[in-house]
This record gives structure tokens, C-alpha cells and sequence, in this order.
């Protein structure tokens, strides 16, 4: 959790609220006493949500923009002989390809 000073916050507000809109929260102290903690106000952002927002800011990671159901949608790969993908996988892990 980031720490901030009173100061701190009042002169980096906005950069402060990027960061919580982010899924981080901002704990707030003065003289190095917590007096106010800086959160989401959606219930809906999780731990996972900050974390991958943190990971998307330092550029270890882009979000996708399609939408995954289209790719779920989509047909299962068939084989030339009929048999499963991971069949295929299994076989050729176990003969040490």
C-alpha cells in the first residue's frame, strides 16, 4: 500500500486518484501517523484488479481488447487422425519429443 503525507496529497491529488481509479489504495498520514486511507469507492475492484493495473502501468502487461467468448465460441481443432489436442500433447511429452 502507498503512503502518502498530508502534503504529499494535497499537492499530488490528481496523480493520487489515477493510482486509486487504478485499484491501489493510498494510505494518508501526518507526521507519519495514518489518518485517512484513499480507496476505490466501487466494490467491484479486487486485489487482482490493482495488481494487474500496476503490472499494465510499468509495461509487463497489456490488456486484451477483444472479447475471450468469441475465442470460446470458436470450434475445437481437429486433428488428422481424430484424436485430441492434448492427447497429441501427452503422447508426444511421453515419447521424449
Amino acid at each position: 500500500m502507498k503512503r502518502a503525507t498530508v502534503t504529499e496529497a494535497k499537492n499530488g491529488l490528481s496523480a493520487l486518484l489515477d493510482r486509486v481509479k487504478a485499484g491501489e489504495t493510498i494510505l494518508i498520514t501526518d507526521r507519519g501517523v495514518p489518518v485517512a486511507r484513499l480507496e476505490p469507492a466501487t466494490t467491484t475492484t479486487s486485489e487482482d484488479e490493482g495488481r494487474i493495473a500496476r503490472l499494465e502501468r510499468a509495461g509487463l502487461l497489456t490488456r486484451g481488447t477483444g472479447d475471450f467468448r468469441e475465442l470460446l465460441a470458436r470450434p475445437l481443432v481437429k486433428t488428422l487422425d481424430g484424436s485430441s489436442v492434448s492427447d497429441l500433447v501427452l503422447e508426444e511429452r511421453e515419447s521424449g519429443w
